[in-house]
């Protein structure tokens, strides 16, 4: 008879470009979120949710950094031969939704939405092709006044997020303005739209390569340290000075109303550029009127010519948060933190979908590398919760009895909903060796466990030990018989009165009584 062949062990490997999460970081995110979605709703804004996959056709060729309609996304064929897709951003999904429930939406539309997004691109330091965004938008509103609202409400939530003024700002422009440049440049027209997405990559490198890079990408190209080499827009000496002009504009000496004499002096520059440039300038005027009106100063919310979003289907004002606090990448360089979240107007993107124009504008924010920014300002919400109480098993048969104890722990100690959850829990390993499952409550951070065994269950007796309190002493006790005889930390009880033992425990630990 033949042998048969051992079965191949399946390698336990993580797909490059994504993440196992555990329970401080995830904790951290919820109360992140929390903070954030309470800021969004201040502004009205409501809940919604679309599913993660979508109809590759639905999603558009509005791809991140590709020219293809399936490049960048991960795809699959369903039974029918229909092409889906991992969704890349939370807004492609948004319009859908609306479309096909436009009817029965209220108009304007506020909604925010948190979910993952899917990116197939090579992953890289701190580039992730699994990530978190926390997105708001509003549907049918066409007044640039809703956009004015959206820088307004970032601002708002990095301020509410510990972000203190002077290390954040929410910077501003409008993609008309940039494109009625182009077009004065000669690049207008369906025939330079790979030359125009080439240029607009290039000022979107500003704070990255400076000017002197971006003038090599808006030209012949640019070669990085390693030898790589990036082509360029084939752009002549002319045509980048006119863009110079445009997104390198001498600053303007002015603290009060920097914003309204900026678009000011930039429309004077290029009044007669076109006509679609100075309906730009009108836009950004306005915004720039509505934020100031508010009290919201350029300290805060800025009007600046180098933000473009990589993103085709903004057609408008597009806005960017940035940190401007100093961290150390990983070539161990001083650099600063940049942007955590961006967005405009994109009146095109529900319209694909129907036959009539439907304006909207959006922000989304890129949770994960937010939270990072919010680690190194010391402002992360990581406290860690309460760990188990652990009841031990002494006699494998009681199992009853354990359970029963654990249950009467739990109800008492969560009695109060509105306080942060006590975890009771009986231990479920092997309780061979009773050494094993104090080393086990001392890896989870237990605060206290309990323990009975045969002679304390007939004495109606219960032990309860505080593990805390048990380090505490048995380091001042050098002697092993002496540890031994003390029972550091350890006290008997009445089985009825185990639960304001254990509540005593916890209320030295962490303050008022847990029930």
């Amino acid at each position: 008879m033949a042998k048969e062949k051992k079965q191949k062990r399946v390698a336990a490997r993580l797909p490059r470009g994504f993440v196992d999460r555990e329970a401080p970081d995830l904790r951290a995110q919820e109360a992140m979120l929390a903070t954030i979605r309470r800021v969004y709703e201040s502004y009205g804004f409501t809940p919604v949710e679309t599913p993660a996959f979508e109809f590759t056709d639905a999603l558009g060729k509005f791809l991140p950094d590709s020219d293809r309609p399936n490049e960048g996304v991960f795809s699959l064929q369903d039974d029918d031969e229909q092409w889906l897709s991992l969704r890349y951003d939370l807004t492609a999904p948004l319009a859908r939704h609306v479309a096909e429930n436009y009817e029965s939406l209220p108009k304007p539309y506020r909604s925010y939405r948190a979910g993952y997004v899917f990116r197939n691109e090579k992953p890289g330091p701190g580039r992730f092709r699994q990530f978190m965004q926390f997105d708001a938008d509003i549907v049918g509103a066409p007044n640039v006044s809703a956009d004015a609202e959206m820088a307004m409400m970032m601002a708002d939530t990095m301020e509410a997020l510990g972000i203190p003024r002077g290390q954040y700002v929410i910077r501003v422009n409008n993609r008309k303005v940039l494109d009625g440049v182009l077009e004065a440049i000669g690049l207008g027209g369906e025939e330079n739209a790979g030359r125009r997405l080439t240029v607009l990559r290039a000022i979107d490198k500003l704070d990255k390569f400076g000017v002197e890079g971006v003038r090599l990408l808006l030209g012949e190209g640019r070669k990085d340290e390693s030898g790589d080499f990036t082509p360029g827009a084939g752009l002549d000496s002319a045509q980048i000075e006119m863009l110079e002009k445009y997104y390198f504009i001498d600053s303007i000496d002015a603290e009060d109303d920097y914003n309204i004499k900026f678009v000011s002096a930039l429309s004077y520059i290029f009044s007669e550029t076109s006509s679609r440039a100075s309906e730009g300038f009108e836009e950004l005027l306005n915004i720039a009127r509505a934020i100031s009106s508010a009290g919201y100063n350029s300290d805060r919310i800025r009007i600046d010519t180098s933000v473009v979003r990589g993103l085709e289907y903004y057609t408008g004002p597009v806005f960017e948060a940035e940190l401007l606090f100093d961290v150390v990448n990983e070539k161990g360089q001083k650099v600063q933190f940049g942007s955590v979240g961006g967005g405009g107007r994109y009146d095109g993107l529900v319209s694909r979908f129907m036959s009539q124009p439907v304006p909207a504008t959006g922000f989304s924010i890129g949770v994960s590398r937010l939270m990072t920014a919010l680690k190194n300002l010391g402002r992360l919400e990581t406290a860690e919760r309460t760990g188990p109480v652990v009841v031990t098993v002494m006699d494998k048969d009681r199992m009853a009895d354990y359970q029963a104890m654990a249950t009467k722990l739990r109800q008492a100690l969560n009695a109060d909903p509105s306080k942060p959850p006590v975890p009771v829990e009986v231990f479920q390993g092997n309780p061979k060796q009773f050494g094993k499952q104090l080393q086990y409550a001392d890896r989870i951070g237990s605060p206290v466990v309990v323990i009975q065994g045969g002679d304390e269950r007939q004495a109606g007796k219960v032990q309860v030990k505080d593990l805390a309190l048990g380090k505490e002493l048995s380091a001042q006790i050098t002697d092993n018989a002496e540890w031994r005889e003390a029972r550091a930390g350890q006290e008997m009880v009445d089985e009825d009165q185990l639960v304001e033992a254990v509540q005593a425990i916890l209320s030295r630990i962490s303050g008022p009584a847990k029930a």
